[in-house]
């Protein structure tokens, strides 16, 4: 695994599409909370965090297919996927790291947000006028959201030989999964179940994390989710190898 992921980073990083999504994500999401007037940050008064962590979702569902969608796409286009299948790898060293490669990507540009937290916290008044505790938990969810879209790019990847399928298979699943089951819980025909149907979905989970509340059945599903579509990943590679 620890080999698939070395090499997947250095290929990311040899690439120039990793600094391009990269660098639209952060002026993507700087516009956003600084400049845009329905969500700068600095209209509302006080210090939040809360455009980063209500939009990024939104962003990431192109970012992060962007990552990934070359992932086994691109080894089955160039014909090398049989020979990865030939290395003393099982198919959870594979599935596992280029996950953790595309996962580190995402992690990577989360990380210069981390100026917001710091820019707001100085203009605070008083200066340190932020909800720390909060913004952690809000981080966290959206650190495992990665996780969550990042496995879905995985697996669209796996389905297909070409990026751009991949890449708009993986962007439309991230969709439905983040905010389709709440679409379909908001029509009038389920009655009691509504509310179980809009339990499946992410969003009812990432919403109580991305307000800083760490809830341990929350952190649970989404970590439980990413596991499912690496499993999946791995099951759809074991059917393709034959």
């Amino acid at each position: 695994m620890i080999a698939i992921l070395k090499k997947e980073i250095h290929e990311f990083l040899d690439s120039l599409i990793a600094y391009v999504v990269i660098g639209i994500f952060l002026i993507g999401m700087g516009l956003l909370m600084w400049v845009f007037p329905e969500t700068n940050v600095l209209d509302y008064g006080y210090s939040s965090m809360e455009t980063l962590f209500s939009l990024a979702p939104y962003v990431f569902m192109f970012l992060v297919p962007a990552i990934t969608m070359k992932s086994f796409a691109e080894e089955k286009r160039n014909g090398t996927i049989e020979l990865l299948y030939t290395l003393p790898f099982k198919e959870i060293d594979i599935v596992g790291g280029k996950f953790l490669a595309g996962f580190f990507l995402v992690l990577f540009s989360i990380l210069p947000t981390l100026v917001y937290y710091f820019s707001l916290s100085y203009l605070g008044n008083p200066v340190g006028n932020i909800d720390t505790a909060g913004i952690i938990g809000s981080y966290i969810g959206l650190i495992l959201l990665g996780g969550i879209f990042t496995s879905i790019g995985v697996m669209a990847s796996a389905l297909t030989g070409n990026q751009i399928v991949s890449f708009i298979l993986a962007a439309f699943l991230c969709f439905f999964f983040y905010t389709g089951f709440e679409s379909l819980a908001s029509i009038n025909v389920w009655s009691d179940t509504s509310a179980i149907i809009r339990e499946i979905g992410i969003l009812a989970h990432y919403e109580v994390l991305s307000k800083g509340l760490i809830d341990f059945s929350k952190v649970v599903y989404l970590i439980s989710l990413t596991v499912l579509f690496l499993y999946v990943t791995k099951l759809v590679l074991n059917l393709q190898k034959g």
